[in-house]
């Protein structure tokens, strides 16, 4: 088996070993061989699983920053997803907040520095019990300016006591999110270099 023509299939195609074998006729243990045999790294299978999701490449691009307002907002962003994002989720970069103008700015992060494509965000909205969903569905989706199509299906939580948070979460809790398990650990390690910062 040659050299170049399991590096283009392997490595350019993104085929699997298995599909390889497939396309070639010959068994998975044949073109696993060859991998090792020409030392071609072998994916991991949650590697493997993202390059079949991704058949393109990453749904993103990295934006080298080239002016001031370029690193105002990555390290708005990044301050936003240190603070407010979940960071447990490994599978997608979540931020959730009661400010609509946070959450845009998130969003405007995400587009402008990552080049997320507007499609590809969604929504999740949670509401005490004593508030009106629709109502609430009705203030976000008028104040990011998105569709109700992109909000999943709305939480609804018991009802906590009077206060300045009541005050606050009127309109309930959004959390903006995009599922990309390469892009939230870009993210995170991103995060992980300003924790060096002293």
């Amino acid at each position: 088996m040659e050299q170049s023509l399991l590096e283009e299939l392997y490595v350019g195609e993104k085929l699997s070993a298995h599909e390889i074998a497939l396309r070639l006729r010959c068994s998975d243990n044949k073109v696993n061989y060859w991998l090792a045999r020409y030392v071609i790294p072998k994916r991991s299978i949650s590697d493997a699983i993202y390059a079949r999701s991704n058949p393109t490449g990453d749904p993103f691009k990295v934006k080298i920053p080239a002016s001031a307002a370029d690193f105002f907002l990555l390290g708005m962003g990044l301050g936003l997803y240190w603070g407010e994002g979940n960071k447990r989720n490994l599978t997608a970069v979540r931020v959730g907040n009661t400010d609509p103008d946070l959450i845009k700015i998130f969003v405007k992060f995400l587009e402008e520095m990552y080049g997320v494509e507007k499609r590809k965000f969604r929504f999740w909205l949670q509401v005490f019990s004593d508030m009106n969903p629709q109502a609430a569905l009705r203030f976000w989706t008028r104040a990011l300016k998105v569709p109700a199509s992109k909000f999943g299906k709305i939480t609804i939580t018991p009802a906590r006591g009077a206060g300045t948070y009541r005050e606050k979460t009127k309109h309930g809790v959004v959390t903006v999110y995009v599922s990309n398990t390469k892009l939230r650990n870009l993210l995170v390690g991103e995060i992980e270099k300003l924790k060096v910062i002293r």
